[in-house]
């Protein structure tokens, strides 16, 4: 199960991810539902989502405090 959300996280993430303040505030929910594990592998991933957006990369300085 907790691996689904994770998944749903994520799929949230790309579909929001035309919009930079829906992007962090979607993320912001995510990690309070996450495992801490899987809030590791959650920026693994978003390392390599925002790469080519710039707009996004904000999400990174979140994840990393």
């Amino acid at each position: 199960m907790a691996r689904a959300m994770l998944e749903y996280s994520k799929t949230v993430l790309r579909k929001v991810s035309f919009d930079a303040k829906l992007f962090l505030k979607e993320l912001k929910k995510a990690v309070t539902r996450l495992l801490p594990e899987e809030i590791e592998e959650l920026k693994l991933w978003l390392k390599q989502f925002v790469t080519d957006k710039p707009e996004l990369q904000e999400g990174l300085l979140y994840l990393r405090a």
